[in-house]
């Protein structure tokens, strides 16, 4: 009971902190690359999203748009396991720009299919579908999709996963077509039972007319997977790769344990 105590009491103060005291994060609200996790039936479970960008733009891309230099985001993401094979999910999008007070930017749900694995099978494949409402400081489409693919594999001490992603708007007053983009991932697993790793975040376009890379974001991260105290934790270091991209980000995720 005393290491519960402390360890909520750890998770007040870095919410504290990164909500309050923070010298202000960005980008978006997760930068995370989905695979294989999923509640068991009846679990609860809660992930802290945050991240900062440390250089990027500081002009807005159209009237009452929110620059994403200096800005930071906390995203809490409940969620609750329907099945062996369905997770759905909850996320409150918040954020705190420079001379501004943290306001909350949106909400999304999510639901998250994970395909059966036989005993013994290294690969994994599922798909998440994600609808939100977000703020015009985020996207001149309030309301909005994304469907997720979820592929990859392990081995004793490798991970390589990858999800192609497809968005669309759902109403709102900008034409937006369809685009696709692909995140992913490879991670070592070291004889300290942490994992080093890169994940990549790519945006390639309309599905109708993909390519044109170097004019879309392109992002590229060193990440390391650990425990400590109780907690999972996903931290990264983020340098973009094309002149439209954020130039340094940060990122961590915290996994609360219940």
């Amino acid at each position: 009971m005393e290491n519960v105590n402390f360890r909520i009491k750890l998770l007040h103060i870095l919410v504290w902190m990164t909500v309050f005291h923070s010298p202000t994060w960005a980008a978006p609200e997760e930068i995370q690359i989905y695979m294989d996790e999923i509640n068991a039936p009846d679990e609860i479970g809660l992930d802290i999203h945050t991240n900062y960008v440390l250089s990027g733009k500081r002009t807005p891309d159209y009237f009452g748009a929110q620059p994403p230099g200096h800005v930071f985001r906390v995203t809490p993401e409940l969620s609750y396991g329907l099945t062996a094979n369905w997770e759905l999910g909850g996320y409150v999008l918040m954020s705190h720009a420079p001379g501004e007070n943290s306001i909350v930017d949106g909400e999304k749900i999510r639901i998250k299919f994970l395909a059966d694995k036989a005993s013994g099978q290294s690969y994994f494949w599922g798909a998440n579908l994600e609808v939100g409402r977000v703020s015009t400081r985020l996207d001149q489409n309030p309301w909005n999709a994304e469907l997720k693919g979820m592929l990859g594999l392990h081995t004793q001490r490798w991970t390589i996963a990858t999800n192609p992603n497809i968005a669309w708007k759902i109403s709102g007053p900008v034409d937006n077509p369809v685009s696709f983009h692909l995140d992913s991932k490879i991670a070592y697993k070291t004889d300290a039972e942490f994992s080093v790793g890169l994940e990549s975040y790519n945006e390639f376009g309309p599905l109708s007319h993909l390519g044109h890379t170097d004019s879309l974001s392109q992002t590229v991260f060193a990440v390391v997977d650990t425990a400590a105290l109780g907690f999972d934790l996903d931290v990264g270091l983020g340098r973009g790769l094309t002149s439209v991209s954020d130039r340094w980000l940060l990122k961590a995720i915290i996994n609360v344990p219940f």
